[in-house]
């Protein structure tokens, strides 16, 4: 039997080095992402760590305003603790949280994950011919400076 997932949305729990490492290195929909970036992308939004006996095996966060919609974006269990449950239970915590009730919708993307998705209510679109996207797929391997405005 595994042992039990402890979900927390503690920021200063966060092993921001591994999240890094993880989606850098490992995840196919951000290698190469600079750390800086992943810094931002963490506070500007809600987190969910997993953790066994202190150490960080799971993510997800999740960008919303709280009343209309939400995003769910890079989630990952570590390659060595997969297939346990784990991501069915972090997914149910981000699913369960107080903030997050009550949204007409809630989406992500995913190229490999739509069967663990769909058991949690998620589908493809109902109308994907009204919903748009600039994607920037290579935006990571590019040198870039950060944008200023004038205040």
């Amino acid at each position: 039997m595994s042992a039990t997932l402890r979900i927390s949305t503690d920021r200063s729990e966060l092993d921001v080095d591994a999240i890094h490492r993880f989606l850098a290195g490992e995840a196919y929909w951000s290698r190469g992402i600079p750390r800086a970036t992943v810094e931002r992308a963490i506070a500007g939004s809600l987190c969910f760590g997993g953790y066994l006996d202190g150490q960080q095996v799971a993510f997800a966060r999740v960008v919303s305003d709280y009343a209309t919609f939400a995003y769910l974006a890079d989630v990952f269990v570590l390659t060595a603790y997969r297939g346990r449950g784990y991501a069915k239970t972090l997914m149910a915590a981000v699913l369960a949280h107080p903030e997050l009730q009550g949204l007409r919708r809630f989406s992500l993307a995913t190229s490999d994950a739509h069967a663990l998705y769909a058991t949690f209510g998620f589908t493809a679109p109902a109308r994907p011919e009204t919903l748009m996207e600039k994607l920037v797929p290579d935006i990571y391997s590019r040198h870039q400076e950060p944008h200023e405005f004038p205040a």
